[in-house]
């Protein structure tokens, strides 16, 4: 009985403490400072003139912040924001049940709006251009169109996938901002914030230890101190050092430069299966039992910005440095044979 009450309690607990992670503020934003200085400038200029935002579109790999820049610009702003998805929309009447309650200068903000279908997308053009929504009254002959009017509001789409939105789509939104990975300076002050808020006793190399192998990206980052700090509270003393990031994270299977098993998986089935490449993307998320979205979206990324792999016509190569990585001698492209042509 005891566990029934406690675990939804646990739960709630758990994702209030993942929110209190997160800035509220642009000030307390850290990284990003090239979009956070025109996101300045977009701000204020809508605050003289008294108006809503113009809608605004964030793109990037998994884990860098766009859920959490949206509601800091909401609270920038000073305005309510209604959180979507794409999936979640599955009809055009799911999309006019959540316009028609938004009120004046309030943002929607829909994740991974490049998967939205294709009648949803264009139900939502008249919304995005003309703040209306069509419909049709009746059926046959006696039925006629109506127009409702919808308040100015913004819409602030995210996607990790910017090449699968279309061209009208895209054209729709006045703004739009790619995020990049983080540096590690920007990842050492994330880590330092985020143990402060969560009470955890760590000094600057332990910090800068998890910042190392947190791929560039704060989501990580975050998720690998809770990990250590874990381990620190029943292996340590409670401190996170570098000593016990360091072995913690191995534990982990997380290497120097952040690369977990999965990444290792990948960087091997390259080289040692298939002679170093070229190789296509279906093959290899076959070879180790993982989806080809999964890798493209959150592995394959963080590689080529290491420079292990590359994309070529034929397929994914791994480079001399995936080779040094792994410990293996680079191949000789002497001593690899083509495939015939035929």
């Amino acid at each position: 009985m005891t566990e029934r009450v406690m675990a939804p309690r646990l739960r709630v607990e758990d994702e209030a403490l993942d929110l209190s992670l997160r800035p509220r503020r642009l000030d307390e934003y850290i990284g990003q400072d090239r979009v956070k200085e025109n996101l300045k400038i977009f701000i204020e200029a809508a605050q003289v003139r008294k108006e809503p935002l113009d809608h605004l579109l964030l793109y990037g790999p998994p884990g860098l912040g766009k859920t959490t820049l949206a509601n800091v610009v909401a609270n920038e702003m000073g305005v309510q924001i209604k959180i979507t998805s794409g999936p979640a929309i599955a009809i055009p009447g799911d999309l006019a049940s959540i316009l028609t309650v938004l009120q004046e200068g309030d943002i929607l903000f829909i994740d991974e709006i490049h998967r939205l279908s294709r009648l949803v997308e264009e139900a939502l053009y008249p919304a995005m251009e003309d703040f209306a929504w069509d419909m049709v009254l009746g059926k046959g002959m006696g039925s006629k169109s109506v127009r409702l009017r919808l308040p100015r509001f913004t819409i602030i789409g995210a996607t990790t996938r910017y090449a699968l939105l279309s061209s009208p789509l895209r054209d729709r939104f006045g703004a739009t901002y790619r995020l990049d990975f983080y540096d590690l300076k920007s990842l050492e002050e994330i880590v330092s914030r985020a143990a402060k808020i969560l009470g955890v006793s760590i000094d600057h190399d332990g910090a800068l230890a998890i910042a190392r192998r947190s791929r560039g990206t704060p989501r990580i980052a975050n998720r690998l101190l809770k990990r250590v700090r874990d381990f620190a509270d029943v292996r340590a003393s409670g401190k996170i050092t570098r000593v016990v990031a360091d072995e913690a994270l191995a534990m982990l299977e997380v290497d120097d430069l952040g690369l977990d098993d999965i990444d290792r998986k990948v960087l091997r089935t390259i080289v040692e299966k298939f002679d170093g490449g070229p190789v296509g993307l279906e093959t290899i998320a076959a070879s180790i039992n993982e989806e080809a979205d999964t890798i493209m979206d959150v592995y394959e990324p963080f590689l080529l910005q290491l420079g292990f792999i590359d994309r070529t016509p034929r397929g994914r190569v791994a480079t001399r440095r995936a080779y040094e990585h792994l410990g293996l001698p680079p191949r000789d492209p002497a001593n690899v044979q083509q495939p015939p042509l035929f």
